[in-house]
């Protein structure tokens, strides 16, 4: 970055913050996700600290708009750092643990604050962002894409289901692509993103010091809406003139396959799935992703699925707060993370074998929340 006022404020090693000045007196407020060896995945000492920071910043009259990105070159955020619930959820098994309830509870928070944010928020999406890290993206207000973004909801293979607001967003995207995103963790490039919206800019990796350079030279003002017209004028300007153009969208070509693969029951679709052979097919490896996944999740994600567009984003959260804490007591979460993350065997022992092995009971009991909206963690929101 080489604006003459770059001004760092903390340091807490996992995530670093800095001011960048403009001409205009105003600043731009960056944050750098700083876990490069993790893909800087979230932990729950970063959260709390992206959190403080960001109420401070919208309150700040002299920051014009945020920026959050991630170190190193392999992307944005892999995730959330889930080892420690693991931990606490296999010394009570069955039980809900506060390890759970505290890192959901406020991994959310920060997310609806990021949807609300009166100031404009740009994420530069370059490379891996998965999981907690789409949930960051999606709260943003200018989503920025790249020829190297590689964008999934993996959470079919640890036992969870597309959280962070994905019951919202997932239910907005064309047809049934939402379910097939959320059952096969399907990788989306940035034409297959920008489609979905989950991005909403595309540029090159190699833009962002120059789209900085730039930034700093505009008029920034106090006045949000006219921030958020200037940031998206500019950054459609700078799309005109990219070197490498946005990949095709394997999404929008195969719409009436992906409708065709979703229809009809879950059981129905899992029929389709396990008998039909992808192998010489875009499907090989979403459909691998898929069968490997956990039955309980299949459920889970069918289920959210059915959620439509009703629910507000607050609604979603609290509804998704009860989910995941019940998904790490009783469902499958703990094996998933074993097997992916602890042991790293990726032979992980599902609780069922098929989807027809699941009691229906069973997800009754993990969509009901534990508790009552009178004493909700986040009946504040």
């Amino acid at each position: 970055m080489t604006t003459q006022t770059d001004k760092p404020i903390s340091n807490n090693n996992s995530v670093v913050f800095q001011t960048l000045g403009t001409v205009s007196g105003k600043q731009i407020g960056v944050v750098t996700l700083n876990v490069e060896k993790a893909i800087n995945s979230l932990n729950l000492e970063m959260v709390y600290a992206m959190t403080a920071q960001l109420k401070a910043w919208r309150e700040d009259d002299d920051i014009a708009l945020v920026m959050l990105d991630g170190a190193g070159d392999k992307g944005f955020c892999a995730g959330g750092d889930v080892r420690a619930i693991y931990h606490a959820s296999m010394m009570t098994p069955g039980e809900l643990t506060q390890d759970a309830v505290e890192f959901f509870e406020n991994e959310y928070q920060l997310d609806y604050l990021l949807h609300s944010f009166p100031k404009p928020v740009m994420v530069w999406g370059d490379g891996i962002v998965m999981g907690g890290g789409l949930g960051l993206m999606a709260g943003a207000s200018h989503r920025v894409l790249t020829e190297r973004s590689r964008i999934a909801m993996p959470e079919v293979t640890i036992g969870l289901y597309p959280d962070v607001g994905g019951s919202y967003f997932l239910n907005r995207m064309p047809g049934s692509t939402g379910l097939f995103l959320g059952l096969t963790a399907y990788n989306m490039n940035a034409g297959d993103a920008k489609f979905v919206n989950i991005g909403n800019h595309y540029l090159n990796s190699d833009d962002k010091e120059p789209m900085l350079d730039h930034l700093a030279t505009l008029s920034w003002s106090s006045d949000h809406d006219a921030n958020h017209q200037l940031l998206s004028q500019e950054l459609n300007l700078l799309e005109q003139r990219v070197v490498i153009s946005i990949p095709s969208s394997q999404l929008a070509a195969k719409q009436s396959e992906i409708a065709e693969l979703m229809s009809g029951s879950l059981s129905e679709i899992m029929e389709r799935v396990s008998h039909s052979d992808f192998s010489d097919t875009w499907l090989a490896r979403p459909i691998k992703t898929l069968l490997s996944g956990s039955p309980i999740s299949w459920h889970l994600i069918y289920r959210q699925a059915q959620l439509g567009t009703g629910l507000s984003l607050t609604d979603v959260f609290k509804f998704e707060l009860g989910l995941s804490v019940n998904c790490c007591a009783i469902g499958d979460f703990s094996e998933g993370v074993r097997a992916l993350l602890i042991d790293k065997d990726r032979m992980p022992n599902w609780r069922y074998q098929s989807v027809a092995d699941v009691p229906q009971d069973l997800i009754e009991k993990m969509t009901c929340s534990p508790w009552q909206m009178d004493n909700h963690p986040l009946k504040e929101m």
